[in-house]
C-alpha cells in the first residue's frame, strides 16, 4: 500500500511518523510543510490512501476526486464543522468532544465518517493536541488495518463556525465587564500556543499577552 501523508502541524507529524513505523512494508511520501506541498508529486507517488490531517487549505478536487482523502477533524462531526473547531468548542463551553476521520468530498467537513472517538476538552491546549495524537494515531491504524467503513453524516444536524482570526485575540473592555471567569478563562486558554495569545491593550498603546490564567474566589 502507498500512502501519502501531507500536513505541517507538529501533533499530525507525530502521528505520520509512528504510522510509518507501524507499518514499514508501506510505501509513504511525506510532505511536511506547505512549502513542500506538491500536487504532481502526489499524482507520481499515485498514492492508495492521502492523509491530510490538521491541513487548513483547500485542497485541489483532482486529488479529492482520484483518490481516497482523509482528513482528521476534531469535533464531533458533524457538529462543529469549519475552520478553529478546537477554540469554537472551547469558548461555548463544551468539555467533550471527539477525534473523527472523514473522507474529504467537495465540501467543507461533510464527507463520510470512518471512525469517531470521544475526546476531553479538559485541560490545556498541549492537553488536548496530545490526546488528539494519540486517538488519531490508534483510528488511522484500525482503518489501515480493517478498511474505512464509512457512514454518512447527518447533515440534518450539522453546525458551521468560521475560522478565529488574530484580531479575535483581544480581551476587550467589554468581555471584562460582562462575561464570566469561565468564559474568560476559557478564551485564554483556546488561545494558547501555537495560536495568537489573548491580550488586553493597555493606555499607553502597549500589549498585555496572558498565556496562562487561574480562577479563584
Amino acid at each position: 500500500m502507498k500512502i501519502a501523508c501531507i500536513g505541517y502541524r507538529s501533533w499530525s507529524l507525530n502521528i505520520y511518523t509512528k504510522i510509518q513505523h507501524r507499518f514499514s512494508d508501506y510505501e509513504f511520501l511525506i510532505q511536511g510543510s506547505k512549502d513542500e506541498f506538491r500536487e504532481s508529486k502526489i499524482h507520481s507517488f499515485d498514492p492508495s490512501i492521502i492523509l491530510f490531517y490538521g491541513w487548513s487549505d483547500i485542497i485541489d478536487s483532482s486529488l479529492i476526486s482520484r483518490y481516497t482523502c482523509l482528513m482528521l477533524h476534531p469535533s464531533p462531526l458533524p457538529k462543529y464543522r469549519g475552520g478553529s473547531p478546537i477554540q469554537n468548542q472551547i469558548i461555548r463551553g463544551e468539555t467533550e468532544s471527539a477525534v473523527t476521520i472523514f473522507v474529504m468530498d467537495d465540501g467543507i467537513d461533510t464527507g463520510p465518517i470512518a471512525r469517531q472517538e470521544y475526546l476531553s476538552l479538559d485541560g490545556s491546549l498541549k492537553d488536548i493536541f496530545d490526546r488528539i495524537e494519540s486517538i488519531g494515531y490508534d483510528l488511522t491504524k484500525d482503518i489501515l488495518q480493517n478498511g474505512l467503513n464509512v457512514k454518512e453524516q447527518d447533515h440534518s444536524v450539522a453546525t458551521n463556525f468560521p475560522r478565529l482570526t488574530p484580531a479575535m485575540s483581544e480581551l476587550t473592555l467589554d468581555e471584562l465587564k460582562t462575561r464570566s471567569s469561565l468564559y474568560l478563562s476559557n478564551k485564554i486558554r483556546m488561545l494558547q500556543d501555537p495560536y495568537p495569545n489573548p491580550y488586553i491593550k493597555t493606555k499607553d498603546g502597549k500589549m498585555l499577552v496572558i498565556k496562562q490564567v487561574t480562577i479563584k474566589d
